[in-house]
Order: C-alpha cells, then structure tokens, then sequence
C-alpha cells in the first residue's frame, strides 16, 4: 500500500459522535481538564464526601472549582490546550446548554483520521465534475411528480457515479490515518454568521436561538460553541491503494471508465470542486465584511494553486462545521436549476421563499476572540505515485 497524508489547512474536526459535559471537565490554567471519574469515585469512596460530590453532579450545570478544582489538578484523564486564554472568560459567562464539547476521534493511540472522512468529500467532488445539466433536469422533474422520490439524489448519484456494486468510488481504497504525525487539537471558539436583511440590503449577523440574530458588530451577544479540533499545520498520514488489475479491469469495463488506475481523477475533481466552493466562501465574506475570514479563504486559494501543479494533491473541506456546501450535489448546477430544485424539496421550501442567498449561515472558527477561518480545510496528498 502506498503513503497518503493530509495536512491541515484551518481547524478541523472529525467527531467520534461524542461530547464532553461540562461535569466532565473543569477549565483550568488555560485547558480543558477531562476528569478521571472512575479514579475519582475511587478515591472519594474510601472517605465521607462521595456523596457531596456525586449530589454535586446530579444537581449542577457544571463542577464549582472551588469545592473540587483540585481533581483538575490532579485527576485529569486528558489535558487539551485552550486555542486562547480569553476563551476561559467565555466559558464562564456561557450557558450550560452551550458547554457541551463535541471531541475528536480518538482510539488509544491518541486521535485518529477516519477514512470515511476523505471518502466522503471525495465522492461528493467526483459527482460535481461528471453530472451533467441533464442529470439536474431530470431530478428537477421527479421533484415536480405527484409522488416524489424519497431520496431524490440516489438516482442522480447512479446516474453519474454509478450503482452500488460498480461504483467510482470502488476505484480507489483508503485505510484510516493514525496519530498525528506533527500537531495536536485544541479547543476552539465557534459561531455561526448569518445573513439579516436590513433596509433592503444584507448585513452580517450571528445566530442566537434566544433572538434569532444578533448586531454583527456584537458577535459576544451570541452563544458559543466550544469544540476539540485539530489545530492548522496537524499532519496525519495512513495508506492507500488501487484495486488489484484483474479487479479494476471488471470495475473499468462495467463504467466504461477511461481514467488510469490511481488517484489523479480524483484529486482533479476535487481541486475543480474546491475552486467552486471557495469562490463560494470568499463572496459570502466579501458581503459580510468578514475581513479575517476572506483573507484566509485567499490562503486557501493559493493552496489550491500550489496542490494542482503538484500530481495527485487537492484540497477538500471535511469534517464537522462545514456546512451544506461542502455536501451538496447541487454546487455544479446552473443557479437557477438548483433553486428551483430546492424550491420543490420539503426541506427547503419554505426557506427558498424568504428570497435570500442560500444557504444564508456559515459556521466560522474564532481565533484571538476574532472571526477569522472556515473549519474543515485540508490537503490531500498521495505520494509514492
């Protein structure tokens, strides 16, 4: 099998499905303490005040530092680095609902790259570079059916991609990536920008479930999210291999497939997506005034360029927090034709009837208590081709 790496880009995570209570953890020293409760229980069974602490912990929204700050200390099972020390006041003044910290994925060795999570992005930008306007047609027209097709993308993805047993994806294999070869996660600040129409005319705004949107000149009013990401510069590297000759010859045959055994189809499709996609991300911050974020989107643009002079490198957006683009099968479609189709679907419609841009949100990652990245960026680099 051969090497693969990817490279961090902007935070990323890739979650194992599980969140960190904030009666899980204690802030201290600038890093989130994940307490050892078993060794604690332990401890606290062989004197009087277990059952001061498990009350603490039926009862509470979180632990008081005062009363056990010295489990912190002494009893953390994990110690994970705050991305700023301000992020502790944060904390502080949040709410519990907002303290509950999704956490990255993570085996004994430490944390982990899955596979599935360049799989995914992967299958996404080979769909975008092979459907065609008529593919989006005709989705449009089962759309419009007196009964609609429950998963109307399945068709389009045959169509493009082909079925399950001969599918595109079948011709390249991943196995997950280990520990991180350099760099580690952090906990970031995060928030969620929207658009407000104002005065007929869009401004920047940060969602809140109590208001709705706050000030966009205010982005402290809005509630944060924490999050364990893998901070810019963090290196994972795993394997990769083509299917066996006799394997991909079958696999070739079935799709009528012109490429080459490897991965350079691939990482053109991605690169084609990642230009659509950025170009995307870098006129949603021109609108918002989000100065920081379009200055780092420009970065990405210019490792965009560096990965196509390269053979088989790209840039993907993986991970959590990256939002309906980076999901779409629509993103190649004409504009029109991806509204109207939007218009027809049950999950969209009544948010295509505001008028305003869509998708109008955008998760955004906060570094020195300042918006200034998109989560999720990556490079993808196949070596030993």
């Amino acid at each position: 099998m051969n090497p693969y790496r990817v490279t961090c880009l902007s935070p990323l995570l890739v979650g194992d499905g599980q969140k960190l209570a904030p009666i899980d953890y204690m802030v201290w020293k600038d890093q989130v303490n994940v307490l050892d409760q078993m060794r604690i229980f332990r401890l606290l069974a062989k004197g009087p005040r277990l059952d001061g602490y498990l009350t603490q912990i039926r009862r509470a929204d979180r632990l008081d530092f005062a009363s056990w700050g010295g489990y912190a200390q002494n009893f953390a099972l994990r110690r994970i680095p705050l991305e700023s020390p301000s992020l502790a006041g944060h904390y502080q003044r949040a709410h519990a609902e907002d303290l509950f910290i999704p956490t990255f994925a993570a085996s004994g060795g430490g944390p982990y790259l899955p596979a599935t999570a360049l799989k995914g992005p992967l299958r996404t930008a080979l769909l975008l570079a092979r459907a065609q306007e008529s593919h989006y047609q005709a989705l449009d027209q089962r759309l419009d059916a007196d009964r609609p097709p429950r998963y109307p993308a399945e068709t389009l993805e045959q169509s493009a991609l082909g079925s399950a047993s001969n599918h595109r994806m079948r011709a390249l294999r991943f196995a997950d990536a280990g520990a991180p070869a350099a760099g580690g996660t952090r906990v970031y600040l995060l928030r969620t920008a929207t658009l407000i129409s104002r005065n007929n005319r869009l401004e920047l705004g940060w969602k809140s479930a109590a208001r709705g949107a706050v000030d966009g000149r205010k982005p402290q009013d809005a509630p944060p999210l924490f999050a364990e990401m893998a901070e810019p510069g963090t290196v994972f590297e795993g394997r990769w291999q083509p299917p066996a000759g006799t394997q991909f010859a079958g696999l070739r045959q079935a799709l009528r497939m012109k490429d080459a055994p490897g991965p350079e189809p691939f990482t053109k499709a991605a690169n084609r997506a990642a230009e659509v996609l950025l170009e995307a991300q870098r006129r949603y911050a021109a609108a918002t005034g989000l100065q920081r974020v379009q200055a780092s989107v420009e970065r990405l643009i210019a490792e965009l360029e560096k990965a196509r002079a390269e053979r088989a490198s790209c840039l993907l957006c993986v991970g959590w927090g990256g939002g309906y683009l980076t999901k779409s099968g629509l993103l190649a479609a004409q504009p029109e034709l991806s509204r109207s189709i939007l218009r027809r679907h049950p999950l969209y419609a009544r948010t295509m009837q505001t008028g305003l841009p869509f998708p109008k949100t955008r998760r955004i990652v906060f570094l020195n208590d300042e918006p200034a990245a998109l989560p999720g960026w990556v490079r993808l680099e196949f070596l030993g081709v």
